[in-house]
């Protein structure tokens, strides 16, 4: 096994042969998944279908080299490909082939923009996108395309709008359900779940477009009114700049670029690290970024579409026993066989068996049982000091999960990391603040130890958090609550306040000075780390408050017989 450290297709380090069996059938899994679904997104995106295809082939070369991720396929995506639409159609108005030009020009920026934010390692804005924000997002992003798939698998129209409208539209439709579109769309699906659970070496998924396409071959099933794919033209896609579109032009799509590489960025991480926790190994996000952009610049420049990381594809190509981006390369090689030869055997693949093998595929990311480890991260001490917000993980991952149920993609994963921010910035500005009591030598929550008894001239407090402007009031008033009418001495306990700011040193200096007033001393102890360097540095020009290597020392000229027994 080679140990050579590649500055690109880094997922073939160590290439082992005994991977290539499995690369190989993920690779042709996939490519009969993603041929027809290429086609529908382009079609999604209102540029011609075979334009999913010019853009696939670029797409998953790009991301194989530059990407991170072992299992991601990058190509068209529902999400993306709706975006484009609505970016590009009041810029085209009813010319359609400035429409396809733009279309294509907008693959550009965004790649241009995915390069720029990977080269200057934008990839930290990641760690704002919480596990349990991606947790939530995933399973909204996968019940979304789900439901887009069920129509597909019933023969009746597809209902425009979020989840539950689409949901609606199907259940007032499904009288109309066309019983040969529904007994193939069923026998697809159940073919690649049964497969998977009792003979996972089988291709499921595979198989099943294959007999999907025997069967109306054989069968004349699109005379009787099952959907197939339809007409797609061949040839390869030609390369360069699209024809017609200016540098303004280009400047103007910067800005919804943007948008739109951060869909594709949310998706393709989520995807990717869903995938890579499942096999053991890491993503880098700035690498992603360079993926995302590489791909989306070299589809550009073959006349495709945008493109990002596919959840559902990834998701057949994890589940078909993908090892590496191999399978990809495959996918890709198969691509332009396909674009060469073999668009008409796609033609006849029928819409409810590509429906069914979506379908089966990300059945698994709908991880309901997540959802209810998060939500049992609770307890009642939690709920008492942080009330609604205890159980903070789950609500950001409902919150990001019906944000894309009700609203899309992107505003789902803003909505999913604003409520995540939101509730960490309200614990931080009621934090815990509790009182102290000695057994022995150390200091202990007294609130988890009631059968132990402090002396009541002495207050020692502890707060679980950093001092800053947003919790400084807090404190102080809880400080001041916990004092009692014979209280001579309180110490803040610093060792859990890792730093303080401006706002909360000039708070500690004028609580010094109140508890004066009440002829009550205020001293610190333990201020570790930052904690003591930024309160020397932030002083108030008032006189500096005592600080003490450790809480007995603080405490230790206290009249000693009202001492806390040892």
């Amino acid at each position: 096994m080679s140990t050579t450290k590649w500055p690109v297709f880094q997922s073939l380090q160590g290439y082992r042969t005994t991977w290539l069996r499995a690369d190989v059938v993920a690779g042709l899994t996939v490519w009969a998944v993603l041929v027809p679904e290429a086609l529908a997104y382009a079609s999604i995106a209102g540029v011609p279908p075979v334009v999913g295809l010019y853009a696939a082939l670029p797409a998953l070369v790009l991301y194989a080299l530059a990407g991170s991720s072992r299992h991601l396929v990058v190509g068209p995506m529902s999400a993306t490909a709706a975006l484009s639409a609505a970016i590009i159609a009041p810029l085209a108005a009813a010319d359609s082939g400035r429409y396809v030009a733009l279309s294509t020009a907008l693959a550009i920026a965004t790649g241009v923009v995915g390069l720029l934010a990977g080269l200057i390692r934008l990839g930290f804005v990641a760690n704002f996108i919480s596990e349990p924000v991606l947790k939530g997002f995933i399973v909204g992003l996968a019940l979304t395309i789900i439901i887009g798939q069920v129509p597909k698998l019933l023969g009746i129209g597809k209902h425009e709008g979020n989840f539950f409208r689409q949901a609606w539209g199907v259940l007032t439709h499904v009288g109309e359900t066309q019983w040969r579109t529904v007994l193939l769309g069923a026998l697809s699906l159940a073919i690649v779940v049964g497969l998977k659970r009792w003979l996972p070496l089988v291709p499921g998924s595979l198989l099943a477009v294959l007999l999907g396409i025997l069967a109306v071959q054989a069968l004349r099933l699109d005379e009787h009114g099952v959907d197939i794919v339809g007409h797609i033209d061949a040839g390869l896609p030609a390369l360069g700049l699209p024809g017609g579109v200016s540098f303004t032009d280009y400047l103007d799509l910067l800005g919804p670029a943007v948008g739109v590489a951060l869909i594709g960025f949310a998706e393709g991480l989520g995807a990717a690290k869903t995938y890579a926790a499942k096999a053991g190994y890491e993503v880098d996000a700035d690498r992603e970024l360079l993926g995302l952009g590489a791909a989306n610049l070299g589809s550009g420049l073959a006349s495709g579409m945008v493109v990002n990381g596919s959840l559902s594809k990834t998701a057949v190509n994890g589940s078909a026993g993908a090892k590496t981006q191999a399978s990809g390369l495959i996918v890709a090689a198969l691509t332009v066989l396909t674009l060469l030869l073999l668009t008409g055997l796609f033609e006849k693949l029928p819409e409810a068996t590509l429906a069914g093998v979506v379908i089966a595929a990300v059945l698994e990311l709908v991880d309901i049982a997540s959802l209810r480890r998060l939500y049992r991260v609770w307890t009642e001490r939690l709920g008492s000091i942080y009330g609604r917000a205890a159980r903070a993980d789950f609500t950001a991952a409902i919150a990001a999960l019906f944000g894309v149920l009700l609203f899309d993609t992107l505003p789902g994963l803003l909505i999913g990391i604003g409520i995540s921010l939101l509730l960490l910035v309200y614990r931080a500005s009621e934090p815990h603040v509790t009182s102290l009591v000695k057994q022995g030598t150390l200091w202990l929550d007294a609130a988890r130890h009631p059968d132990l008894t402090g002396r009541p001239d002495l207050l020692v407090v502890r707060v679980e958090s950093g001092l800053f402007f947003a919790n400084a009031e807090y404190v102080r008033e809880r400080v001041q609550r916990l004092c009692g009418p014979r209280t001579r001495l309180v110490v803040l306990d610093a060792e859990t306040s890792p730093s303080i700011d401006v706002t909360a040193a000039a708070m500690l200096a004028a609580l010094r000075d109140t508890l004066a007033g009440r002829g009550i001393d205020f001293r610190i102890a333990r201020s570790i780390g930052q904690f003591g360097d930024e309160l020397s540095s932030a002083a108030t020009g008032s006189a500096p408050i005592a600080v003490y290597p450790t809480v007995t020392a603080a405490t230790a000229d206290l009249p000693e017989r009202a001492a806390p027994p040892d």
